[in-house]
């Protein structure tokens, strides 16, 4: 469902270099690596929202280019830290931005508005608030029904639940696995926490420095590192709790 080939970007320093991945449709990937690895620049890539400056993505075996690249992108559903909510309209009129746009039938979208209040467990009487009035995991929550929106075969996650506080994250945790297994879509969630990558991913791809150095489950990188990085990531990633 997504293929990214020798995919390179540079900015005052190479970002990328030489990355390849390929995503079956229906499968998690957790995209994990320390800051600055380049792991939220590949998902950006691969959503069309800036270059590369060498490489190729497809999108369910269409190659991206700038004739094709509005047409692929809704195809995508995305979802980035904050929520990415525009402030000044209510979460109601932020999921109905773009089904205006496109003209489609109201009452379509209004059956697609209730069937994801379910899905993602919201009040549907919250859709009413703007962002401001909305808690962290609230508009998280409106922000990963605006992405699911057009029903789209391939959700891109860009650090979701960062910024939420472990409680409410680990509850959006447990709730966006149950979705990712009901709705069975293509997903790529880039995070930097490597228990919420074994959790949510079926398969976790590891970044350093630009390049993807090891794929696999979280147990064949447990058990089996690639590298010395690998080893130090893995461990440095250990609750403390578990030395007590």
């Amino acid at each position: 469902m997504i293929s990214a080939q020798n995919i390179t970007k540079t900015y005052d320093q190479r970002v990328l270099d030489n990355v390849s991945m390929a995503i079956p449709a229906g499968q998690t990937v957790s995209l994990i690596g320390p800051s600055g690895c380049g792991k939220s620049t590949l998902l950006r890539i691969i959503m069309g929202l800036i270059p590369a400056d060498s490489g190729t993505v497809e999108i369910a075996g269409e190659k991206m280019h700038s004739d094709n690249m509005l047409k692929l992108r809704r195809k995508m559903g995305y979802v980035i830290q904050t929520g990415g909510l525009f402030p000044h309209l209510t979460a109601r009129e932020n999921l109905t931005l773009v089904t205006n746009f496109l003209k489609l039938d109201p009452d379509a979208v209004e059956q697609r508005i209730e069937k994801l209040t379910s899905l993602t467990n919201i009040d549907p009487a919250l859709l009413e608030r703007k962002p401001e009035k909305l808690s962290g995991g609230q508009a998280q929550r409106v922000s990963l029904m605006r992405a699911l929106m057009l029903d789209p075969p391939i959700l891109l996650m860009d650090e979701p639940l960062g910024s939420i506080d472990p409680l409410v994250r680990h509850e959006l945790q447990n709730d966006l696995r149950s979705i990712f297994r009901e709705l069975k879509k293509t997903v790529l969630i880039v995070t930097h926490d490597l228990g919420e990558a074994a959790f949510l991913g079926d398969s976790i791809s590891l970044m350093q420095s630009g390049r993807i150095v090891q794929e696999g489950t979280i147990r064949e990188i447990i058990d089996n590192p690639a590298s010395e990085f690998v080893e130090q990531f893995v461990n440095a990633q250990r609750s403390p709790l578990e030395d007590l």
